[in-house]
C-alpha cells in the first residue's frame, strides 16, 4: 500500500488512518476520485500522479485548480512529504494539461469503440434517442448550432421526466481541438453508453471540476487550456 501524507492526528500508535485521504490545503478528507495524488520525482520536483500508481510518499489536493496553486504558494508539499521538494509555479496549469490530455485520449478511444459520434446530425440523434450520455461543443461553436442541441436536450428530458440532463461540455477551441485531435476535432459530439463513453464523461466531469466550471448543462463560458 502507497504511503500517503495525513493532515488529521495520528492514532496510539502514532500512525495515520491508512484508508483517509485528506487535502494538505483544506485539511477534508475526500474519496479518492476527489482528489490529485501528488509524489516527489527523482529530482525533487512535486508531480502529479493522476492515476494514482507511481511509488513513494504521497500527497493529495482536491480537485481544484484553485487549490494547487495554493499549495505552491504556501509550500506546502515540502511538509506533506516530509521532504524538501520543488514546486514549479505552473504546476497547476501542468495538471490542467494532464486531464486534457487524459481526456482526449478516452476520446479517441471511445470513438474506436463507437461510442462517441461527432457532427450535429447524429449528436442531435443520439440526444432524442436517449442513447447520449454527454454532449459536448467547440468553444467556438455556432450558437444556432449549440442553441438546436440544448433543445434536444430539454425534449428528451421532458419527454423522460427524468431527473437530471445530459451534461453539455465546452473545453477547447476548434483550433485547439485540431492541435489536440488532429483529424478528428470536431465542432459537435457525443459520448454514448459504454465503458469507453463512460470513461469520456468521468474525465470530462474531472476537467469541468478542476477547472471550476460549474456544470449547469450550458456549453458556453469554459475557461480554455493554458499553454
Amino acid at each position: 500500500m502507497m504511503a500517503d501524507a495525513q493532515t488529521q492526528e495520528p492514532d496510539d500508535d502514532g500512525d495515520f488512518p491508512v484508508n483517509d485521504r485528506t487535502c494538505i490545503v483544506t485539511r477534508e478528507a475526500e474519496a479518492p476520485e476527489g482528489l490529485i495524488r501528488f509524489v516527489a520525482g527523482p529530482d525533487g520536483r512535486v508531480v502529479p500522479d493522476l492515476k494514482r500508481q507511481l511509488p513513494g510518499r504521497g500527497c493529495w489536493v482536491k480537485m481544484e485548480r484553485s487549490l494547487v496553486d495554493r499549495a505552491v504558494q504556501r509550500k506546502l508539499f515540502s511538509r506533506a512529504l516530509k521532504r524538501e521538494v520543488t514546486a514549479e509555479p505552473d504546476l497547476s496549469a501542468l495538471v490542467d494539461r494532464l486531464l486534457a490530455s487524459d481526456l482526449v485520449g478516452m476520446m479517441n478511444m471511445a470513438r474506436k469503440a463507437g461510442q462517441f459520434v461527432t457532427g450535429a446530425m447524429k449528436v442531435d440523434a443520439a440526444v432524442r434517442s436517449g442513447a447520449a450520455l454527454a454532449v459536448f461543443h467547440a468553444a467556438d461553436a455556432a450558437h444556432d448550432g449549440v442553441r438546436k442541441i440544448d433543445q434536444a436536450r430539454k425534449a428528451w428530458k421532458l419527454g423522460t421526466d427524468a431527473e437530471n440532463d445530459i451534461p453539455s461540455f465546452s473545453f477547447f477551441t476548434g483550433a485547439e481541438m485540431d492541435e489536440l485531435l488532429g483529424q478528428n476535432a470536431f465542432i459537435h459530439a457525443a459520448a454514448l453508453a459504454g465503458q469507453a463513453g463512460e470513461g469520456v464523461v468521468k474525465r470530462a466531469t474531472m476537467l469541468e471540476k478542476y477547472r471550476g466550471v460549474g456544470q449547469s448543462g450550458a456549453a458556453s463560458g469554459a475557461r480554455r487550456p493554458n499553454r
